[in-house]
């Protein structure tokens, strides 16, 4: 809990309660009130949001009412000071909308209109959001839909609801403003997720971008550029925990004990280095390597392995595993973001979701859809449950996070969660329903061990994918849907007719029976690349809030129509499309920072 690995302070949320400027009794009668609003929802923030250390979310209050542009100014001014990257305005009443309005066109901003007949704080609303629109300045809108009394400092549920979505929307958008992607390699296999645009992650995410070559993993391994000390207290718990899974190869291409032991060496301490590149380590300034102690403030990498690497070194299998995880030799922790092929696009996604939820996200190849006649053709058995209507097959040859496997529980009930949620027991079960086994030879010459686990069923997850498309840009896609268990035959039937050990989802999306989601195939086929992430719980809702933020669209989901929320200038666009409005609004506004 605590751990600082970013430049920086974590971006905090700045509450700006306004009121009508009109002093000798207007203002007078209202500023408790508004006050009071702030506090409330300062403490309501703050108990129920956490950072990705697991710290509560630090909110900032204005020092006084906001009634004219002067206290505006201040308040922005003190809003810099503290770091705050979030805004949200409260007030009870009417007040002169372009003159208390927040102006920082960086910060995602959010208004709560007290919905009160005593005084008109939902006029007040409407002619800010109005305000907001007309300047190009994007705003949400939080409106009660029950009426509350004078005084009342009490938040209504579906208040707290947007209060909540919008805050780990903003706070997910300003977590990455300045950060680094830090690409390790190049393109893998041809991949066009892997080619690193630094336009998107500039004018969309306000991210640098940082580059090394996979060579610096050999350099450092040579000059011993990593903390030795870690590095064996590392191979002790591997070797203490891990169920180490049997050879799949032909006997004519299996490594020899010598160099499976060597492979797991050097897996192991490429783990180290990629997090050191990643977030720096001040025991290399200790031996004397101060620049490589600095890290490249990288809160996304990628690695390319195949095939330049991986055709001669031990493949990045293990590397990925364990840091996308919850924990390792060192304890729980946040999961480092790592993403397998060096699929920058795979990459920003996984991050999404895990600012959003603050959990371990599962990358993986949207592989294969199983229809009901093919199951049966293969197995003899028709799938039964969620998944008779068919499935897809989420593997991959780079690895899950180990919490992937389900082993956590919410209510007993199969789980991902953060960090500092997650049990000893329950680390010891990800780790031992994982195997560690030699990789397939043919895909990885230069051996290496690969991640075996299936991932128990009934865990409500939500698959989602970030696209680019010429001349349209970035493009989000998302779907809810479930994890399922097949019984053993059929599971084996099924998994061993791709490669063993590798780690194994099966998903079904939720079904609307229209466009997309007519059927799982549907899913299948709209899909827009050949990865995707998966988070556990039906999240969705703040995907689509975060995306639009981002002013990137959304053209497949199959979120329920009350639970989108986006800026109240998207229904300037059209209220019927939503899905046709949300293009229009991204286009006209463009990207954030740009």
């Amino acid at each position: 809990m605590g751990e600082k690995r970013f430049i920086g302070d974590f971006p905090k949320i700045g509450i700006r309660p306004t009121v009508d400027g009109r002093r000798k009794g207007v203002r007078e009668s209202i500023e408790d009130q508004a006050m009071g609003l702030a506090k409330a929802v300062a403490n309501f923030l703050s108990d129920n949001l956490k950072y990705q250390n697991g710290e509560p979310v630090q909110c900032v209050i204005a020092d006084t009412c906001i009634g004219g542009v002067a206290e505006a100014s201040q308040c922005a001014e003190k809003f810099k000071r503290e770091g705050v990257g979030v805004s949200i305005t409260v007030t009870p009443s009417w007040c002169y909308g372009i003159e208390t309005m927040d102006m920082d066109p960086h910060i995602p901003k959010a208004v709560w209109g007290f919905n009160g007949t005593e005084r008109p704080g939902a006029v007040y609303l409407a002619a800010v959001l109005a305000a907001h629109n007309h300047k190009g300045l994007p705003a949400f809108g939080i409106y009660g839909r029950d009426v509350q009394d004078l005084g009342d400092t009490s938040i209504p549920e579906d208040v707290q609801g947007k209060l909540l979505k919008f805050a780990k929307a903003g706070l997910a958008v300003a977590t990455l403003r300045g950060k680094s992607y830090l690409s390790i390699g190049s393109v893998s296999m041809g991949i066009a997720g892997s080619i690193v645009k630094d336009d998107f992650f500039q004018d969309y995410l306000g991210m640098r971008n940082e580059y090394v070559e996979s060579v610096e993993f050999l350099r450092r391994m040579e000059l011993g550029i990593y903390d030795e000390e870690e590095y064996e207290r590392a191979y002790r718990w591997v070797k203490e925990n891990f169920v180490f899974g049997e050879d799949h190869n032909e006997l004519e291409f299996q490594r020899t004990a010598e160099q499976k032991e060597q492979d797991l060496q050097t897996s192991i301490k490429m783990a180290i280095i990629a997090r050191d590149l990643m977030v720096g380590n001040e025991k290399l300034a200790e031996k004397g390597w101060v620049e490589e102690s600095a890290g490249h403030n990288a809160i996304i990498a990628g690695f390319q392995g195949q095939r330049q690497w991986t055709d001669h070194y031990p493949n990045g299998d293990f590397m990925e595993a364990i840091l996308n995880s919850s924990f390792d030799w060192n304890g729980k922790r946040a999961p480092y973001i790592l993403a397998t092929e060096n699929d920058c696009m795979n990459g920003v996604t996984m991050a999404f979701g895990h600012l959003l939820t603050n959990t371990a996200q599962v990358f993986a190849d949207v592989r294969t859809y199983w229809s009901p006649d093919a199951v049966k053709r293969v197995t003899g058995k028709a799938p039964t449950g969620r998944a008779e209507g068919g499935f897809i097959h989420l593997i991959n040859s780079g690895p899950a996070a180990l919490d992937g496997t389900g082993q956590q529980t919410i209510d007993g009930k199969p789980a991902i969660k953060p960090f500092w949620e997650i049990s000893d027991e329950e680390v010891l079960a990800c780790i031992k329903n994982t195997q560690l086994r030699p990789g397939n030879t043919g895909y990885f010459r230069g051996g290496g061990y690969s991640t075996d686990f299936t991932t128990k069923g009934e865990m409500p997850v939500t698959i989602s994918r970030l696209n680019y498309v010429k001349g349209l840009g970035p493009v989000l896609q998302i779907a809810e849907g479930y994890t399922v268990e097949l019984d053993a035959d059929m599971h084996d039937s099924l998994d061993l007719r791709t490669d063993p050990t590798w780690p194994t989802t099966w998903f079904v999306p939720n079904l609307t029976g229209q466009g997309a989601f007519k059927d799982v195939y549907s899913v299948m086929n709209n899909w827009g690349s050949n990865h995707c992430v998966a988070t556990y719980g039906h999240v969705g809702a703040e995907f689509i809030t975060l995306a639009s933020m981002l002013r990137i669209p959304v053209n497949m989901h199959n979120v329920h129509a009350e639970k989108i929320y986006r800026p109240s200038a998207w229904n300037m666009f059209g209220t019927q499309e939503s899905e046709q409005s949300d293009f229009r609004a991204c286009q006209n506004f463009g990207p954030l920072y740009k």
